[in-house]
């Protein structure tokens, strides 16, 4: 490999007719789209961040610190907006499922470019839109992510327009999941059969279907609050027979699947990122396919867990308490086929592993503190306290967070041509990984203790743990800063890579850095499953 790779005819950087931005945003390369959708899902990132080091700032101690009450629920609110709808959601698929998925599968782009492209852009809108509702009308919203009625149907501040937003990148999520399950099932390569799929493709298919499926009912659920604050529908407003728990049935109807949205594609990477720096082959394969499948149809019927403090009947909460306990099984399966593959394996700790294996730790925490909420008994303990915070952020941060950060180290390289410095990118990942426990452990224990979520003020007895928690999270930024130098100096100034720089086995990996415009210069023939590092770097 040559310094000016970048430079070169063959490379995707190169290969349109049209020169600046509108090379990138007219453009239907999948390449094109999948680093679009990173460079806007990671900008949003950075702003839900500063957004949640403010928040963190203000409850550093009781009392007003920075900011009123008002500003603290409406910059919570827009945390969890811009996080949950701009970031987590759609950042996995639409950045790393759009750049590897399809050279993957021996493809050279999806089954429809348009659509692929006509889904970023419905995402941007929809950001756009967003991001209007903050300045505009009365104000940032201040309902919080939920949107829950009454308050979303009476409050005077910009939910309508925030609403719609959200509605807007619904339709590109969903239509991102369309292109992703026909580009599967239609343009495999020959010899791509469904048990040679690498397994992050099977996670990506497993999460489109659930964007198909789940992400409508969201829309629905958008539209009719719509219609009760523009129409007076009354469809949630027990003074005129409608039905509050109705609209909380509604939403986590799609808001439990979508977490699956956002940690299934990162299941996917960690299966690809353990075995190529354990070298050796992954184990259970069919048992991690399988689970990935059965924790999108499972995890599509548990929604009611968030709902048991809600008035439920006690035969609905029994039943949607076992069923949480049910999806526990395929993510324990996961884990266990993870650890049994470092099992006697040569580990070799770079970055991208130490985020691997960062995951396995702070998800299992997340899930096993999960069973806490999904049992109805201790559940009501800690409903809406601090505890359900800090166990969102171990599965959300930790789990989704450090597994992009995985994929960010071991795949960039290979569309950049250029690799970040390794010294720094541990020395980030150690920060991070400090600071993250610090901030969300804290956060539990002070849920345990019964300090309540999204509260403005605190008794003093919270004061110690919330500093702590406060330091934890300047030490997270330090970390996140660190890495964010470390890649940006490296991706475009670092030491030039090869093809196959970690040993992969998996298709990427046997073609150019960066990779071509039409990604192979042949239709390849898979020849061998997608872990068999005997065959690494050939299809």
């Amino acid at each position: 490999m040559t310094t000016d790779q970048l430079t070169t005819p063959s490379s995707f950087w190169n290969d349109t007719g049209k020169t600046g931005i509108a090379s990138w945003i007219f453009s239907t390369d999948h390449k094109r789209i999948g680093l679009l959708y990173f460079y806007s899902t990671f900008g949003f990132f950075l702003v839900g961040v500063l957004l949640g080091l403010l928040l963190r700032l203000e409850l550093i101690a009781p009392g007003r610190t920075i900011m009123g009450p008002e500003t603290y629920n409406a910059t919570f609110t827009v945390h969890g907006v811009v996080m949950i709808f701009l970031f987590i959601i759609p950042g996995m698929p639409g950045a790393f499922g759009n750049l590897i998925m399809p050279i993957q599968i021996g493809a050279r782009d999806v089954a429809f470019p348009r659509l692929n492209l006509f889904s970023w852009w419905l995402y941007v809108i929809g950001a756009v839109i967003v991001l209007t509702s903050l300045f505009t009308g009365g104000g940032p919203p201040d309902t919080g992510w939920t949107f829950y009625v009454p308050f979303s149907a009476r409050t005077g501040t910009n939910v309508s327009l925030a609403v719609l937003g959200v509605f807007t990148v619904g339709f590109s999520s969903i239509l991102t999941g369309l292109n992703f399950v026909t580009t599967i099932h239609r343009l495999r390569a020959e010899g791509m059969t469904w048990g040679r799929l690498p397994l992050f493709v099977w996670s990506i298919y497993a999460t489109a279907w659930v964007q198909i499926l789940a992400t409508p009912i969201l829309g629905i659920t958008l539209v009719l609050i719509m219609a009760e604050r523009i129409l007076g529908a009354g469809l949630f407003d027990p003074g005129r027979g409608g039905d509050p728990i109705m609209y909380q049935h509604l939403f986590w109807i799609y808001s439990h699947p979508a977490v699956y949205i956002m940690i299934l594609p990162a299941m996917g990477v960690i299966s690809d990122v353990i075995p190529v720096f354990a070298r050796k082959p992954v184990f259970g394969y069919k048992m991690i396919a399988f689970s990935s499948i059965a924790i999108a149809a499972a995890g599509s019927l548990v929604w009611g867990h968030h709902m048991f403090t809600s008035g439920m009947s006690d035969t609905a909460i029994l039943v949607f308490s076992f069923l949480t306990f049910i999806v526990a099984i395929p993510s324990a399966i996961k884990v266990f086929n993870w650890v049994s593959t470092l099992y006697k394996g040569s580990i070799s700790l770079e970055a991208p592993m130490l985020f691997a294996l960062s995951f396995i730790l702070l998800f299992s925490i997340g899930g096993l503190t999960g069973l806490i909420l999904g049992a109805a008994a201790t559940n009501i303990h800690v409903h809406d306290t601090d505890f359900v915070v800090g166990h969102f952020h171990y599965v959300m941060f930790g789990g989704t967070g450090f597994a992009f950060f995985s994929a960010m180290h071991y795949w960039l390289p290979k569309f950049y041509g250029r690799k970040y410095a390794e010294k720094p990118a541990i020395v980030a990942w150690a920060l991070m990984f400090t600071g993250f426990n610090i901030l969300y452990f804290s956060m539990m224990v002070l849920g345990l203790k019964g300090m309540p979520r999204r509260y403005y003020d605190y008794l003093p007895e919270f004061a110690p743990l919330n500093l702590v928690a406060t330091i934890g999270s300047w030490i997270l930024a330090a970390g996140l800063i660190v890495m964010l130098v470390n890649l940006f100096r490296g991706l475009f100034w670092g030491e030039p890579v090869g093809s196959n720089p970690w040993g992969g086995a998996t298709l990427e990996w046997s073609i150019p850095t960066p990779p071509p415009t039409e990604n192979f210069e042949e239709e390849p023939v898979v020849t061998h499953g997608p872990y068999d590092y005997t065959k690494a770097g050939v299809p």
